[in-house]
């Protein structure tokens, strides 16, 4: 193959980790020559640096706090956890960060994979430079999809580059839990990381600029979250801003806005997301390098007829499930629109149509207590114009909470839209409850009525009586 050597496919996908692999399984499927390019592993952040290896982490301590809870075997499991296996099955969950068994799965649907870092080049052109120093230049008959992600953001702050600080990717995958570890952060991956390393043995101290954490639910999963990580003995200071950060030898010193000195051994800045689109040639159709994509719900980028943007890089819902369902919805839009279809279905709730991303995006935080939600929060609602009313239960007034832990804390909160009398969104926190969500997703996204939801009876004694609680709540 010589330098100058092009080759064309129907689809280009740039970036290989789930949103990308699932735009390719899409396109494959219909018969649509693929070819996905990948400058690290395939597979992506979130089976080697985000879900997989966090999950892995939080695994054990939520079972062992479950099991803390139960009469009878509380007392079995007050010991430390086995920070060696945890780590272990976390680095078996990571595939050891190799990528043999997704990179044969790529094969496997006939799709080509190169290695390398992948570059616009003007209208449907894609250039690849692979590490060997080999030169690709690739061409799209009907669509490029830049799935490349999202990467962490540091805040700008007086003595960060020295630091070395963690992010999302160190935190997950670290080799040994650091004695003492400052946390920066109020959102998903700090409430997760502050849970799963001071449960594996460090100290930890969590610094959330707000009021209160996860901003983005409903006020009482932020407070269930941290009366629980205060409990577990993190040091949780809300309204606090860093100042500065710097490392004395092998210590990290940072000074809050309220003057105070803190010393850890590691830092981690859990602050933001980035669109990676800095270094893909934007700037050769007319984009701005580093910004995010802004698109319609088939997932093609504005003012383009060529270009998608999937997951991360849009903007929508930075969340993996959340962006193969994007996927999902490209690929069905790219396949229909290559058959020459004359009008796609892109009316709310169509092929075509990625209307879950505004009405019905579902997050489960893995938190003790876990913390559930989907929809739109009551603040969002009224901010949305909708008529609504908030219906609140006390979860452990159910007979399946009693029974799954002893002394259970948790809530539930229901918000209907009093026109259509059906659910914008529901929100759970409290143990074990992320298995419930997908019930309340179903509900949400169905539009199924308030009188319809009254004869689906759920199973006594599970928690998921829950339900009934709301229903009669709500009807009185």
């Amino acid at each position: 193959m010589t330098e100058t050597e092009s080759i064309a496919y129907d689809v280009v996908v740039l970036g290989a980790g789930p949103v990308g692999e699932n735009v390719a399984d899409r396109t494959r499927a219909a018969g649509l020559s693929t070819a996905v390019v990948e400058s690290e592993l395939v597979g992506g952040e979130c089976s080697y640096w985000a879900c997989m290896p966090s999950k892995a982490l939080l695994r054990p301590v939520i079972a062992r706090a479950d099991a803390r809870r139960v009469p009878g075997l509380g007392h079995l499991v007050q010991g430390h956890l086995d920070v060696p296996a945890v780590l272990a099955h976390r680095d078996y969950e990571a595939s050891n960060w190799k990528d043999d068994g997704q990179v044969g799965w790529l094969d496997a649907i006939g799709a080509d994979l190169y290695r390398g870092h992948g570059r616009l080049a003007g209208p449907r052109t894609v250039t690849v430079s692979s590490p060997d120093g080999e030169h690709h230049v690739l061409t799209a008959r009907h669509a490029v999809a830049v799935c490349t992600g999202s990467r962490a953001l540091l805040p700008d702050l007086p003595g960060i580059a020295e630091v070395n600080p963690w992010t999302s990717r160190e935190a997950t995958s670290a080799k040994s839990a650091p004695g003492r570890l400052i946390i920066v952060g109020g959102g998903v991956v700090a409430t997760e990381m502050a849970t799963a390393w001071q449960a594996l043995g460090s100290q930890v101290t969590l610094l959330v600029r707000g009021k209160g954490l996860l901003p983005r639910m409903e006020p009482f999963a932020g407070e269930l979250v941290a009366d629980a990580l205060t409990e577990a003995g993190v040091d949780v200071r809300t309204g606090t801003s860093v100042e500065s950060v710097r490392r004395e030898g092998g210590t990290v010193v940072v000074v809050t806005d309220g003057g105070d000195r803190l010393e850890a051994d590691e830092i981690l800045f859990a602050t933001g997301r980035a669109p990676r689109t800095d270094d893909i040639g934007l700037d050769t159709i007319g984009l701005e390098p580093g910004s995010w994509l802004s698109v319609d719900d088939t997932l093609r980028v504005k003012g383009s007829e060529w270009l998608y943007g999937v997951g991360d890089v849009n903007h929508r819902a930075l969340l993996t499930h959340q962006g193969k369902y994007q996927a999902r919805i490209a690929g069905a839009a790219i396949t229909a629109r290559a058959a020459g279809v004359p009008l796609l279905e892109t009316d709310p709730w169509g092929a075509h149509s990625a209307t879950a991303d505004h009405a019905a995006v579902p997050q489960v935080v893995f938190t003790d207590p876990e913390a559930a939600a989907v929809g739109l929060s009551l603040a969002e609602a009224e901010q949305a114009g909708h008529q609504v009313r908030a219906v609140d239960v006390d979860m452990s007034s159910v007979a399946g909470a009693g029974l799954y832990a002893d002394g259970y804390r948790g809530r539930a909160r229901m918000i209907v839209d009093l026109d259509s009398e059906t659910l914008l969104g529901v929100t759970f926190v409290g143990p074990g409850v992320g298995e419930m969500l997908h019930s309340a997703t179903i509900a949400v996204a169905g539009e199924v009525p308030i009188d319809r939801l009254w004869h689906a009876v759920p199973s006594y004694p599970t928690i998921s009586e829950v339900w009934l609680r709301l229903l009669e709540a709500y009807r009185g």
